[in-house]
């Protein structure tokens, strides 16, 4: 069995925007949270920090194929038209324009590599 993929990004809400931004998150619209999850994107998060800075993060197990299925989706252009306005600075869709981040540290990939006492004998 493959690990899946974690994909992390950012996005920058315009700040005299978020508080609508976060209303429209609660709740998402129940078909698009329906495609989100038909993707194959999974465990996903958006958090947003000072001044509109948001970040999300995801997990799938093929990250090209989910982009694809919510690029071809109606229903996910549709909610990306409405989000768009609320970004600085973005040329194209939010979920196909986001900036992605590189991770640099994971908790679980690190301790699968430290030798149990067993093997460092």
């Amino acid at each position: 069995m493959t690990e899946p993929t974690r994909v992390c990004f950012q996005l920058q809400v315009r700040p005299e925007l978020l508080d609508e931004y976060l209303a429209r998150h609660s709740p998402v619209w129940p078909e698009m949270l329906a495609e989100i999850a038909a993707s194959g994107r999974r465990n996903y998060s958006l958090f947003v920090g000072d001044g509109g800075r948001l970040i999300g993060y995801y997990e799938t197990d093929d990250d090209p194929a989910a982009q694809a299925y919510l690029a071809a989706s109606e229903v996910a252009t549709r909610w990306e038209a409405e989000m768009a306005r609320f970004f600085v600075d973005l040329d194209g869709r939010p979920d196909q324009a986001a900036t992605p981040l590189t991770e640099v540290f994971n908790l679980a990939d690190q301790l699968s590599a430290v030798p149990t006492p067993a093997e460092s004998e």
